[in-house]
């Protein structure tokens, strides 16, 4: 967990991302979660990261809140969740050129025979 910042929200309204730790998940070094974020309330599971294992959804920061033990402000550090649900684009210059070799337009040859 990262240190507390000096500036505290006064009450559970005053931040609109803010998660519930309600207790243990089924694999041992989890936890069952409540997060309010805006509007929406969602329902999840908070684990540790792990090195050399991937992540999945978002990385995040708790900030205590003074009003409960169990309450905390939520500050995003990064998102691993997909965009678009698509893979990423990435094409090498290799590609690139075999790309033009067979799709690019190419000039009709105008000399006579």
């Amino acid at each position: 967990m990262a240190s507390e910042s000096s500036k505290k929200p006064s009450s559970p309204s005053a931040s609109r991302d803010v998660v519930l730790v309600y207790g243990r998940a089924e694999e041992g070094n989890a936890y069952g979660v409540l997060r309010q974020r805006g509007d929406e309330i969602q329902a999840g599971t908070m684990r540790p990261l792990d090195e050399g294992k991937p992540i999945h959804g978002e990385v995040i920061r708790l900030k205590p809140r003074e009003e409960s033990p169990a309450l905390f402000d939520v500050e995003v550090q990064h998102d691993a969740r997909p965009s678009t649900g698509r893979p990423a684009k990435v094409a090498t210059e290799q590609y690139r050129k075999g790309w033009e070799s067979i799709w690019a337009k190419k000039t009709p040859d105008r000399t006579l025979n």
